[in-house]
């Protein structure tokens, strides 16, 4: 019988074979993508990496270059820009 940590469902179950045999490999799942602070949309250019792998990336490879990137996506951004604009 495996671990008892094992057992648990929080791991995927990845099956990879080997010369002789199949063997179970147990792995983190991915995080859910990064959704948009207004309408809810899933953000584009940020990656799908746990908070600890993130934390080792380079900045520029985190979120977009532009205003509100990583926050909103571009089509709130651009309304929200118009809006401090004309208000």
């Amino acid at each position: 019988m495996v671990e008892g940590k094992k057992r648990s469902r929080s791991k995927r179950r990845v099956k990879v074979k080997l010369s002789k045999n199949t063997v179970i490999h147990y792995e983190d799942r991915k995080p859910k993508l990064a959704r948009c602070g207004g309408c809810g949309t899933a953000l584009k250019g940020v990656p799908r990496l746990k908070k600890s792998e993130i934390s080792n990336i380079a900045k520029t490879k985190k979120r977009p270059e532009r205003p509100f990137g990583g926050v909103l996506c571009s089509r709130c951004m651009r309304e929200k820009m118009r809006a401090r604009i004309m208000g």
